[in-house]
């Protein structure tokens, strides 16, 4: 998994503009990101993870408060934006798990081989550029016995929204640092080398449809079948 390119977001404008994502944008998914229908489900969904964890953009950190510790022993907590981090220390010290957050020092995540027993990914498969090389990056590290628990969103079903997606997208890559609101999440994750063992979907958000079509379930390496 390539981290210079896969981790970061594919944005039109991030060189260009680092004080809009260094600051404007982690102030813009801190106020946005966490309407209650997605905080509920990130209720349900979070304290599944087990053992050692890697989540995989944390953003603002809005997830740490949701790991079970008498479940998790550790969380590496990978996310490249210096303003986001910012806020994730903040979130750190609300709970009793250990979370240590990782750099970016190369091209693949600083882990070992099958090294966690869960990966946690929210709303983060949506901008990696080469996304389907970053999910199999996290097979890598993930023990054949772990699981994948994702939370994303993506291309509607509804052929209507989908044209509105179509027509929408660009803004949404300008404004949430290279987020692709047309990405079919559970056919990559599979392309990745992930078998999807449950999975939901729906309109989870009181943002237009263009922009809120979910999937949210549990996956795991295909050579564990």
């Amino acid at each position: 998994m390539r981290l210079g390119n896969a981790m970061e977001s594919d944005s039109t404008h991030g060189a260009a503009m680092p004080f809009y994502r260094d600051h404007v944008y982690p102030h813009l998914v801190t106020v946005l990101g966490n309407p209650k229908p997605i905080e509920e489900i990130r209720r349900r969904i979070v304290p599944l993870a087990q053992g050692s964890v890697l989540e995989i953009g944390v953003g603002p950190g809005v997830n740490f408060t949701h790991y079970d510790p008498a479940r998790v022993s550790k969380v590496f907590a990978l996310e490249p934006n210096p303003g986001m981090l910012r806020r994730a220390e903040k979130q750190r010290r609300r709970t009793q798990v250990e979370i240590e957050f990782l750099d970016l020092p190369g091209e693949r995540i600083p882990l070992g081989d099958a090294s966690v027993d869960t990966v946690v990914s929210t709303f983060t498969l949506c901008t990696i550029p080469g996304v389907v090389e970053a999910i199999r990056g996290v097979c890598r590290v993930l023990k054949p016995s772990g699981k994948l628990i994702f939370f994303e969103h993506g291309l509607s079903p509804d052929p209507q929204v989908r044209r509105w997606q179509k027509r929408s997208e660009p803004l949404f890559r300008w404004a949430f640092e290279g987020c692709h609101v047309t990405r079919d999440i559970p056919s990559l994750i599979r392309k990745g080398g992930f078998n999807i063992e449950q999975v939901d979907a729906g309109y989870v958000s009181p943002f237009p449809k263009s922009g809120s079509y979910c999937w949210w379930g549990v996956a795991v390496p295909e050579s564990r079948n």
